[in-house]
């Protein structure tokens, strides 16, 4: 049986955190093969992001056609966007591959508040690659700052207005010892979910997220079942995180397999 093929388009995290590393390590745990094209490398910690450098567009849409060219992309998964030429390379892609299923985890600032994204991306976001969007996953701050808006029903109103098929407004970033988490559809109801609020900070959660939704998409998955399968393997993660470095929580996306690890002797 043919694994169904991923394609992320995001950014490089050296911790493994969040960013391409974090996504591969959640398409493979959901079942499918990872590829992969690099938006950008950071310099970065588990505690907060000091540079970042946006690959050439040339060689980003290299990347990418050389992929499609040599394998059936069942989901793209798009991660952090730098600048306005990443942009326009990623929406003429999309454009030429208008039936496969898009992910968006709009990634505007890292963990630590740290601009990730220019501020003249956002009207592009709107024009170029919301229309295209399958689902869109974005925090409370992320959907407010999208939008415009500030309560989260008028956010996700907006985000579906815009062209998204589905907007997953988590709650992390809101108060109450619950994370509710919101699902909008253009034809269906606001489906909430709510989950233990976990201690601590978390580094990728939202790439979590996004990439186990999207693999699960990639296997056939429908959307509000792979949504709350991904919403369920994310918090599982995260309630299995580590802190390796002086920084936040990193998940551990692979937390079955190294628990059925030998210890060694």
């Amino acid at each position: 049986m043919t694994i169904p093929v991923v394609l992320t388009i995001s950014g490089h995290d050296p911790t493994g955190g969040a960013g391409i590393q974090a996504d591969i390590e959640a398409i493979v745990a959901a079942g499918c093969r990872a590829t992969s094209a690099v938006t950008c490398l950071t310099v970065q910690d588990t505690a907060s992001v000091h540079q970042v450098s946006a690959s050439p567009a040339r060689l980003l849409d290299d990347q990418i056609r050389t992929l499609l060219a040599d394998m059936p992309i069942a989901v793209f998964k798009i991660g952090l966007i730098p600048d306005i030429a990443t942009l326009s390379v990623i929406s003429v892609v999309l454009r030429d591959h208008p039936d496969t299923p898009v992910v968006l985890d709009p990634v505007l600032a890292s963990g630590d508040g740290t601009e990730l994204t220019e501020e003249r991306l956002l009207s592009g976001f709107h024009e170029q690659l919301l229309p295209r969007v399958t689902l869109i996953t974005p925090n409370s701050i992320e959907a407010r700052r999208l939008s415009g808006a500030r309560q989260l029903d008028e956010c996700a109103r907006i985000l579906l207005l815009r062209g998204c098929r589905a907007v997953l407004i988590t709650g992390t970033h809101e108060s109450g010892n619950q994370v509710i988490n919101r699902l909008y559809q253009r034809e269906a109801g606001r489906i909430v979910s709510r989950w233990p609020r976990l201690q601590g900070s978390f580094h990728g959660s939202g790439c979590t997220l996004a990439s186990s939704a999207a693999a699960l998409i990639a296997r056939g998955v429908p959307l509000e079942k792979a949504v709350q399968q991904a919403l369920e393997y994310t918090w599982t993660s995260l309630s299995h995180g580590v802190r390796p470095g002086n920084g936040q929580l990193l998940p551990d996306r692979l937390f079955a397999l190294h628990r059925q690890r030998v210890p060694a002797s």
